[in-house]
């Protein structure tokens, strides 16, 4: 019995591990990368040797699946329960997205850090942060965050987290992630201060409140086709370009003094 149960939580884990597409994760990495100032991506290029953010966005969905990193794979998400509170819900001993980032900034600030734990801390954050905002990710424990949620995508045989992945974000636009930047980054810079405040769990506690809609939008069974791509779509949109702008807003708070805010917010 113990043996199953360890097998159930390591399927669990494997399950929910990956969030947005490739091409999600390089546009929420490529926001942040428009939107550092002088000082925060000399420090990010600093950090990563050179690399950009978009070089490392998607490496976590596979190092968390390798001995050397697979303390990370609850690292990706926070599944809550309908009808539980964010704030009542028990922490994972193992650890979740929020304190996964939380840990990450502390070692990026942290000035007795060494170059390689501030570039495995670096190529983390990018990760998690993006994964912060896949409505899915902060799902339902109880279907393991949409993945035991069966759906049909254009008659393809799948589930909720799936189509959340990837699936209505590729159907909805065609575009490479720097055209995904070019084509939704483009409030003004009030606006995109305003979409980038608040702190880690406000951001959850927000995306949370997301998920809720989808899972009342696509119960189980549900036949996903062109009208729900074109209603969620801008959701989508909405989101990555949100953790773009809360990615950048850390990094920059971090890296340069001249910026207003202190990591205290987050």
């Amino acid at each position: 019995m113990k043996k199953l149960l360890v097998a159930i939580i390591s399927f669990a884990s494997a399950l929910s591990a990956h969030a947005w597409s490739q091409k999600g994760h390089d546009t929420v990495a490529y926001i942040a990368e428009c939107h550092l100032t002088k000082a925060a991506a000399d420090s990010v290029a600093e950090i990563l040797d050179g690399k950009s953010p978009v070089y490392w966005a998607n490496w976590l969905d596979n190092a968390s699946h390798t001995p050397d990193y697979a303390y990370t794979k609850t690292w990706h998400y926070k599944n809550i329960d309908a009808g539980v509170p964010y704030d009542s819900t028990p922490l994972n001993p193992k650890g979740d997205v929020v304190t996964g980032i939380r840990e990450q900034i502390v070692i990026l600030s942290d000035p007795k850090s060494t170059k390689p734990q501030k570039n495995l801390a670096m190529k983390i954050l990018i990760h998690l942060v993006g994964d912060l905002h896949q409505p899915m990710h902060m799902g339902h424990l109880s279907d393991l965050g949409g993945n035991n949620v069966k759906v049909k995508f254009f008659d393809r045989d799948t589930n909720l987290h799936s189509v959340w992945d990837g699936s209505i974000m590729n159907s909805g636009h065609a575009w490479s992630y720097t055209e995904w930047q070019n084509q939704i980054d483009r409030l003004s810079p009030r606006q995109n201060e305003a979409e980038a405040e608040g702190n880690i769990d406000d951001w959850a506690r927000q995306t949370h409140q997301i998920a809720g809609q989808v899972y009342d939008y696509f119960p189980q069974g549900s036949r996903i086709s062109y009208n729900h791509v074109a209603r969620w779509t801008p959701v989508i949109e909405q989101q990555l370009l949100r953790g773009g702008l809360r990615l950048a807003r850390i990094l920059n708070t971090i890296y340069d003094p001249y910026r207003k805010g202190n990591l205290e917010d987050f």
